[in-house]
């Protein structure tokens, strides 16, 4: 059994059958010369303290992606089951590991270094159920859409989630039954960089003006300088981006108010 076991999670476009036709047209696109799911897969393989990385996609849209651009040493997990909680419990079934590391295909800029800092923490702090980071105002990062950071999950606390939980969100967003239940699962939340802890940052990709601000980053670090410190720094220059990212977030903080 693994100890630490990375999942790159392929986004599943909700319950049942359907499939976001987004989702995989993002996986499709080019970054850096590659596809967007490969070009992550190969970010969270460059993380030290991960003992592997799998990749997990819906059945419905294995055939649409470019599963063979990934490397050859990375396995895939095609999940039949019917949300993607299950298919997150499905997936450790077939690959046992003590704890995982969930990561979005949505989030280029993951850093190798935090991820290693959570697995890190997990053995600081053996009691914990799930580690991630935190704004300074204690907001959990991994609801923004910063971009750079993972969550780190004890696998039996995955599979009582997927057991337990019965509301469709919880269901629909693999960790967040463990995040809401303090009385249930034991988390830790560590403070993100203070370079990073700021509104105007937004380095997943949504829609396509974030792809475009991710081509400008890439085109102009180059392919080996995009940890999160030169990130922040070209960032800190370019206040005209930042102002459209700082936009796209109070949008998408409208939007989801709007719809609960």
């Amino acid at each position: 059994m693994l100890n630490s076991l990375g999942i790159v999670e392929f986004p599943f476009g909700g319950f049942r059958d359907a499939v976001d036709e987004n989702a995989v047209a993002l996986g499709r696109r080019k970054f850096g010369g590659k596809s967007l799911l490969e070009w992550v897969v190969r970010r969270v393989t460059d993380s030290q303290r991960l003992d592997g990385v799998v990749v997990v996609v819906r059945n419905q849209s294995q055939q649409r992606i470019p599963l063979e651009q990934i490397p050859p040493d990375v396995p895939i997990h095609v999940a039949k089951q019917s949300d993607p909680l299950a298919c997150f419990g499905a997936a450790l079934h077939q690959y046992p590991a003590k704890s995982i590391v969930r990561v979005s295909v949505d989030s280029p800029f993951v850093d190798p270094f935090l991820i290693d800092r959570l697995v890190n923490a997990s053995e600081s702090h053996p009691e914990c159920d799930y580690i991630s980071f935190r704004f300074g105002d204690g907001r959990p990062v991994i609801q923004s859409r910063l971009g750079v950071v993972a969550e780190w999950c004890r696998s039996s606390a995955i599979i009582r989630a997927d057991r337990e939980a019965t509301d469709r969100r919880d269901r629909e967003d693999v960790t967040r039954y463990l995040y809401s239940h303090p009385e249930i699962f034991s988390l830790r939340l560590l403070p993100v960089p203070t370079e990073l802890d700021r509104d105007d940052l937004r380095l997943t990709i949504d829609v396509d003006e974030d792809f475009e601000n991710a081509q400008e980053i890439y085109e102009a670090l180059g392919p080996e300088s995009l940890d999160w410190q030169r990130i922040a720094g070209l960032l800190d220059q370019q206040p005209a981006i930042r102002e459209r990212m700082a936009y796209l977030n109070r949008r998408r903080t409208a939007s989801g108010l709007a719809s609960e």
